[in-house]
């Protein structure tokens, strides 16, 4: 067991992720719990458990702070989960949400439907970030299809004077298509009118404290704080103390009574003052180790002044990419991915994401600037307003080099920013020199939903539109990556270690989660077509030639995917490429769906999948990269287990990962056969790397148990130099008694005809590799002889 020192709290040597749903609930979280003991986890580590609305698959539209969600178990089956978890002495980490709340159907969400029925006045006004001046007073719901007076005329609005049963309060109420909506208690409904008239029911929704519009408004004349652009996802004021104590009741219940070990905080950077949540949530809860959802840019660390453990590691699974990934590819998948463009130079990614964050700042997310543009004092008597302020705080936001600061610390990120827009947009100098002492001034209303706000433009513009955009290697754009960065050498991979031993060694480090776009596994694969990037044209050119689609990026990122996640069946393939073509927004859109082309990519799918030749193509294709992938996927699990920090292990990667974008990653895992191989394992099975993922899950499991039960061999990270003609085809690393070993760069590797003398050196003292079951008297180790029959290879001390 691992403690903080300072506070005395257990910290986990590892997690294991776990996805609770309806189908999935905390009763087979705690038939789970001697699973994951076996497997080598330490701790259990659960996604958001409060009450969520009705048929959520995440969880992370809470509509209920004080209690466990019913269709997960409720808060008897979190007791016999704990209690399953405690008997096998698992940790457990619980994920929760301070952000936002889901308001989709208000009736479920007792504070949302308050701040319906009474406003700027009630007391759930100060839970919500609404601009009621904007509003005249009322929130602005984006919630029909067409305007209110078609939809009244439809017959999708009827007024209930009585309300129904399940409302959160008694009163009267007014249903919109399928939704229900509380009503003013002060609402003039007499026995005299005529409820389905019209008139009336314009009368009366004109009087509501809130305005129903077309959801095509939303982009522009939102008046409420959203998590991104999601409507049915409002976002509440955890700095008000009143919010921060009644939305934290039953988390904190958890901690105090042993429920919780710890917390993973959801998207702090949304919150107004991250910094000061996260000193209010160590208050109170006794200093529980908290892990914070922060996507850091480059170098970017995680504020010193945090209390937390570390980041949720996404920063790692970057760096344990790039450094599998062969620059040798570089330029001929860049000049591959021009081709594709039209273009005669490679594509600029920085360019490419201050285009698409300034399209994402003009549409989507405009609500949110002309919000910015409101929030400066006003001018003094004989000045005048900024002109051009919503313009130049758009640029700025696009400019904006990291998902945001936390004046004053990050201050030099706006005056990057500044710098950068200028150049940009000349044309806005005066504004943005009108806005920059604003902007940088903490004290600043503006200043601060500034930092709120460039958080959102980043993700949008850049995870979920321009990563859909950038062909050159889809495993490279994942979340909190840089795809401008195709890979790194074994020196630079070993200095970031180096950093995140001694920075924050207690950091979770992750390479699948539910947010990322492709499993490891499939990245693993993908990473292999910068060894052969000929190959990998001349495919594609098959493939559009057989089967045009008509968007050249957009297919080569396609089919990028698939390869990577092949086998794949109909349904997942459809509804990656719909989901992947609509967040590119090149050819298609959400909002503006493209018919003809989605049916041209639709049915080059299907021709694909059909089982003639150009399946036999893709198969083939797969089949000789294959091994490449497992090899890729065995060094990724091994150096992400044995590194630095605490690794987490998501559900079911245990076996390859070959997942797709969410909700593909979110699908159910079959832990009967994750059972029986491991178990066969334990009776002494050393299986082949083949299709089976066996080999992972030994991988995984004897990694894992190291940590756990060898603890005293994880204690320093030092780079293990690695000897000889093809020492560019190994990562080798010491813990303190722990030596890991990964092939990488494997098909370069073949084509050599291995290690031949590349050695490392060891101390004179006896190893075990508890992967291969074989013994070593230290020394000099031919890598030949310690990477068979695996491409990598965990060497401990044997125990005396």
């Amino acid at each position: 067991m691992i403690t903080d020192a300072r506070r005395g709290h257990r910290l986990p040597v590892s997690t294991y992720r776990l996805q609770v749903t309806a189908d999935f609930d905390l009763d087979e979280v705690a038939a789970l719990a001697d699973y994951v003991t076996e497997l080598g986890a330490d701790w259990l580590y659960l996604s958001p458990l409060l009450q969520a609305t009705r048929g959520s698959s995440h969880g992370y539209d809470v509509v209920d702070h004080g209690a466990v969600d019913v269709e997960r178990g409720g808060a008897a089956a979190l007791e016999r989960a704990v209690h399953a978890a405690r008997a096998r002495q698992l940790g457990v980490l619980v994920d929760i949400v301070p952000n936002h709340v889901g308001v989709a159907d208000p009736a479920q969400n007792r504070m949302w439907w308050l701040l319906l029925r009474d406003g700027a006045d009630g007391e759930a006004a100060a839970w919500f970030d609404v601009d009621w001046a904007f509003g005249a007073g009322r929130v602005r719901l984006p919630v029909l299809g067409d305007e209110l007076s078609q939809v009244i005329a439809d017959g999708h609005v009827a007024l209930l004077p009585r309300g129904v049963d399940d409302q959160p309060e008694p009163g009267a109420a007014v249903r919109v298509y399928d939704t229900l909506y509380p009503l003013r208690t002060d609402s003039a409904l007499s026995d005299d009118d005529d409820l389905s008239s019209a008139a009336t029911i314009t009368r009366i929704l004109d009087a509501q404290h809130y305005e129903l519009m077309h959801w095509r408004r939303a982009d522009a004349e939102l008046n409420y704080r959203r998590f991104f652009a999601v409507n049915t996802l409002a976002a509440i004021r955890v700095e008000n103390d009143a919010v921060f104590a009644e939305s934290h009741r039953e988390i904190v219940r958890w901690v105090r009574e042993g429920l919780a070990d710890g917390i993973r905080v959801d998207h702090p950077d949304g919150l107004l003052d991250p910094g000061g949540y996260l000193d209010r949530l160590a208050e109170v809860t006794d200093h529980a180790p908290v892990w914070v959802e922060k996507i850091l840019e480059g170098d970017e660390q995680l504020p010193v002044a945090w209390q937390a453990a570390g980041t949720t590691g996404y920063d790692a699974l970057a760096s344990i990419d790039r450094v599998l990934v062969d620059p040798a590819g570089r330029a001929a998948l860049g000049a591959l991915d021009a081709q594709l463009r039209g273009d005669d130079i490679p594509l600029d990614w920085h360019a490419l994401i201050r285009r698409t964050k300034r399209k994402v700042a003009d549409t989507i997310l405009r609500s949110e600037v002309l919000r910015l543009e409101r929030e400066p004092p006003a001018p003094a008597s004989g000045e005048h307003p900024i002109d051009d302020a919503a313009d130049a705080l758009a640029e700025l936001l696009a400019c904006f080099p990291v998902y945001r600061s936390y004046l004053p610390v990050g201050a030099e990120h706006l005056a990057e920013a500044v710098a950068a827009a200028r150049r940009s947009r000349p044309d806005l100098d005066a504004a943005i020199t009108a806005l920059e002492p604003l902007l940088a001034d903490p004290e600043q209303p503006v200043a601060r939903r500034f930092q709120q706000t460039s958080g959102m433009v980043m993700a949008k513009g850049v995870e979920d539109t321009a990563f859909y955009r950038v062909s050159r290697l889809a495993s490279l754009t994942e979340v909190g990556a840089d795809p401008a960065e195709f890979s790194v050498d074994v020196d630079e991979f070993h200095r970031r270690q180096a950093m995140r031993q001694a920075a924050y060694p207690a950091s979770l480090t992750t390479l699948s989660t539910h947010d990322t776009k492709r499993g490891e596994d499939t990245r693993a694969r993908i990473h292999v077509l910068a060894e052969v990037p000929e190959a990998w044209q001349t495919l594609l050119t098959e493939l559009r030639e057989a089967a045009p689609i008509g968007d050249g990026p957009f297919e080569n990122l396609l089919w990028e995917s698939l390869v990577g996640a092949w086998p794949v069946d109909a349904e997942r393939a459809h509804a990656y490429a719909e989901k992947a073509s609509r967040e590119a927004g090149t050819s298609t859109t959400w909002t503006e769906p493209n018919a003809d082309f989605e049916e041209r990519m639709h049915a080059a799918i299907d021709t694909v999948l059909a089982g003639g030749a150009l399946t036999d193509l893709v198969s083939d294709f797969v089949a000789a990269i294959a091994p490449a992938g497992w090899s890729n996927g065995l060094a990724a699990k091994l150096l992400q287990l044995t590194g630095p920090g605490i690794p987490d292990v998501y559900q079911g990667s245990e076996l390859w990962e070959t997942s797709l974008v969410d909700p593909d990653n979110r699908r159910p895992v079959d832990y009967e056969v994750r059972r029986s191989l491991l178990a066969r394992l334990d009776e002494g099975w050393l299986p082949d790397v083949d299709a089976s993922g066996a080999a992972k899950l030994l991988v995984t499991s004897r990694a894992l148990r190291a940590r756990r039960d060898r603890a005293e061999l994880f204690t320093r990270y030092a780079p293990l130099p690695v000897i000889g003609e093809a020492a560019r085809h190994a990562v080798a690393l010491d813990r303190g008694g722990a030596v890991a070993i990964a092939t990488r760069l494997p098909v370069g590797l073949d084509a050599r005809g291995g290690f031949g003398d590349t050695r490392i050196v060891l101390p004179q003292r006896a190893v075990v590799d508890v992967l291969s079951g074989r013994h070593y008297d230290g020394g000099e180790l031919r890598l030949d002889d310690v990477l068979r029959p695996y491409p990598v290879a965990l060497l401990l001390e044997v125990e005396r």
